[in-house]
């Protein structure tokens, strides 16, 4: 009887044991927990319910999973959604390790290549598919046998949304002009091998490319049915010009090109404009004819050589439905000029929704207000005060020698005294310190928005990294109110005075 108790609570402590194990390793996949647990669970359930568990992970993983049981060995062939995805085979890896390394890129596109040729190839024609999604390196052999697969798909079965990002063995910091071109070239080589694939693409991810002056207009002639274009690091020259004319265009975004102008002829569809990083002193970006066009973002680090940006002049030619408005400006110079609300009042009167992000910290924020006088009907503000120390030049000279600019109020004045707002209902700060400038600006929200209902005051952002740099080199530390008591006395000094504002519309984080 002793042996039989001691075998039991061995066997429950080795249980237990286990247990622990599995708990530790949260990134394991869902075969390799169910394998060690002694449980099939998943096989059981319904193919229906499978189907939409499977679709939403990648392909792979999903392949991983089906070899639990022979009954579920037939649902690749079932599904209608594909995430065929590189970084699905290097997740759980050391891919720092590795750097890019083309053994290890090869090994991995192939096994890419060979899973896209096989599921594909397999699967049953009449389910219709929903989307496909490819991501891999750009390596002439594997794309070509990926391309095939994708265009047999496209021209034996219905495919509702494709897509292709394609990585580089070389990271944008290590690409000289010469390698932009070959990338762009071994690009070009394979674009003109699959033109059924790109005819069918819906959504385009390129990096890292420099391609000839007609290369990008013969890629958007081609990728008729494309939706959404990414174009990260890539252009055609330095100081090239990038003309945009497409039907069914829904979202553009450009990253860090050498564009010096970029001119959105006649895209009908275009709802979403995203700019990163431009290289010249301004965003030369010009509109024609974008009916559509309703969120508009810009994001820049700027200099000493960066230009004041007017938005009266920017969009100028937009017709007036711009809903949402996103300007990062990385935590350095603030490169927006505050104008009279009268030249924005036509351009931002369907404007909803505003994000000014990575404001530089200790610089008053009052000049934000001139986009809320021009936006009578905007109804939420986030406003984010941030010295993102990560990713900002510290050394002084080296900040002098490359023209950053050291910290200096943007001048305003407020155009109407009496100004009042109907429709703001939310205002968000990140980064909210208890000194005269966000006081001053919370009070002034309070003054002029009849119906707000929330101005919620957040702390600073919080990144892991900084808190290994330098002590000589960060801010000072955050004076934002933790206890209980020590909010109610600041929300109650910020309401002091507004007979009709509830001490409750000042929220402060948990």
């Amino acid at each position: 009887m002793k042996n039989k108790k001691g075998s039991r609570r061995s066997r429950t402590k080795a249980a237990a044991r286990r247990g622990d194990r599995l708990s530790k390793k949260p990134d394991d996949n869902l075969l390799d927990i169910l394998e060690r647990a002694g449980v099939d669970r998943l096989s059981k359930l319904p193919d229906d319910i499978l189907l939409n568990i499977l679709e939403r992970v990648d392909t792979l993983d999903a392949l991983r999973t089906c070899i639990l049981s022979k009954r579920m060995l037939k649902l690749p062939t079932m599904l209608s959604r594909f995430d065929i995805n590189i970084a699905s085979l290097t997740r759980h890896h050391d891919t720092a390790s590795y750097g890019y390394n083309t053994a290890h890129i090869a090994r991995y596109n192939n096994a890419v290549a060979g899973v896209t040729e096989k599921v594909l190839s397999a699967r049953n024609v009449e389910i219709p598919i929903q989307k496909l999604t490819g991501r891999f390196y750009l390596r002439r052999d594997e794309c070509i046998s990926i391309g095939r697969a994708f265009a047999r798909t496209m021209t034996t079965q219905k495919v509702g949304e494709a897509e292709f990002t394609l990585l580089t063995e070389k990271s944008c910091s290590t690409c000289s002009h010469d390698v932009l071109l070959c990338y762009a070239k071994l690009f070009s080589t394979w674009f003109g091998d699959c033109p059924v694939v790109f005819s069918g693409l819906t959504r385009l991810w390129l990096c890292n490319m420099r391609f000839a002056e007609q290369d990008i207009p013969n890629i958007l002639s081609t990728c008729k049915r494309l939706q959404n274009l990414r174009l990260a690091y890539c252009d055609a020259g330095v100081g090239s010009v990038l003309q945009v004319d497409h039907s069914q265009l829904v979202e553009l975004s450009i990253e860090h090109g050498e564009f010096e102008a970029i001119q959105l002829n006649c895209v009908p569809k275009l709802k979403r404009v995203n700019y990163t990083g431009w290289s010249y002193p301004y965003p030369n970006l010009t509109f024609g004819y974008v009916p559509q066009l309703s969120r508009l973002s810009l994001i820049h680090m700027g200099i000493s050589f960066t230009k004041n940006l007017q938005l009266s002049h920017l969009l100028a030619n937009v017709p007036s439905r711009i809903s949402d408005l996103h300007l990062d400006f990385k935590s350095e110079k603030i490169w927006v000029v505050p104008e009279c609300p009268n030249l924005l009042a036509c351009l931002l009167c369907k404007l909803r929704v505003v994000n000014l992000v990575n404001l530089p910290e200790e610089c008053d924020i009052a000049w934000t207000m001139f986009i809320l006088e021009a936006a009578p009907a905007l109804k939420e503000m986030c406003i984010r005060v941030w010295d993102h120390w990560c990713n900002m030049v510290t050394d002084k000279e080296l900040r002098k020698k490359n023209g950053y600019c050291e910290k200096a109020n943007v001048e305003w004045q407020h155009s109407a005294v009496d100004f009042k707002h109907k429709n703001l209902v939310k205002l968000t700060i990140y980064g909210f310190q208890p000194d005269e400038y966000f006081l001053r600006y919370v009070r002034r929200i309070l003054e002029v928005a009849a119906n707000i209902e929330e101005i919620s005051l957040q702390d600073r952002e919080a990144c892991p990294r900084c808190g290994s740099l330098d002590p000589n080199i960060k801010v000072s530390p955050s004076r934002y109110p933790r206890t209980g008591e020590k909010k109610n006395m600041l929300r109650e000094e910020i309401t002091a005075g507004f007979q009709m504002v509830s001490p409750a519309v000042i929220r402060f984080e948990p």
